[in-house]
């Protein structure tokens, strides 16, 4: 290594002394650079891609009714298969994956509206729990053992049924469709 002592400190120059020298170039400032020439706004430019062959992924997007909606794109498809909207990835329309038909059967239409009534189920519903409540009001007073087994039975039965009947997944398969419009 060299000290810095032994550094050549006669490269820098002062800048009057810069100024003078004859080859020196001169700076040029911005406003001074071509007063009648306008810059050329910088712009990016849209350079579609190729086609891509299906992979078989899943993708949310939206429908023509701007619903969300999830796509497939699959790789074993027809080549007579409709082509996908402008806005989805992907080259081809994929398959629908069970969201966002409307009605029982799936059907869609703009002009269809359908309505979904869950009272026979929620009346199922309630009856079961009145019967649960009933049973264990009985079975608190019962002193008969034969007829205790009979109730627990009855009880753990009606219990069972309950748990499988009051969810939303059940509401929604047992539900009465009606179509609006």
């Amino acid at each position: 290594m060299m000290p810095i002592s032994g550094v050549n400190t006669g490269a820098a120059q002062p800048l009057t002394t810069a100024e003078k020298v004859l080859g020196a170039p001169r700076v040029q400032k911005p406003e001074e650079e071509a007063p009648g020439r306008q810059l050329k706004p910088v712009m990016d430019e849209y350079i579609p891609e190729e086609p891509q062959k299906p992979s078989g992924r899943y993708w949310v997007g939206k429908d023509e009714d701007g619903q969300p909606k999830v796509y497939f794109d699959d790789p074993e498809r027809t080549a007579d298969a409709p082509r996908q909207p402008e806005d989805a990835p992907g080259a081809e329309e994929p398959k629908q994956a069970g969201q966002g038909s409307k009605g029982p059967e799936g059907k869609k239409d703009k002009d269809e509206t359908w309505e979904c009534n869950t009272d026979k189920v929620d009346r199922k519903i309630e009856k079961l729990k009145k019967k649960q409540q009933e049973l264990k009001q009985q079975l608190d007073t019962e002193t008969n053992e034969a007829r205790i087994k009979e109730m627990e039975r009855q009880l753990a039965q009606t219990e069972q049924e309950l748990k499988q009947k009051d969810n939303d997944t059940y509401r929604r398969q047992h539900a009465t469709y009606t179509q609006l419009s």
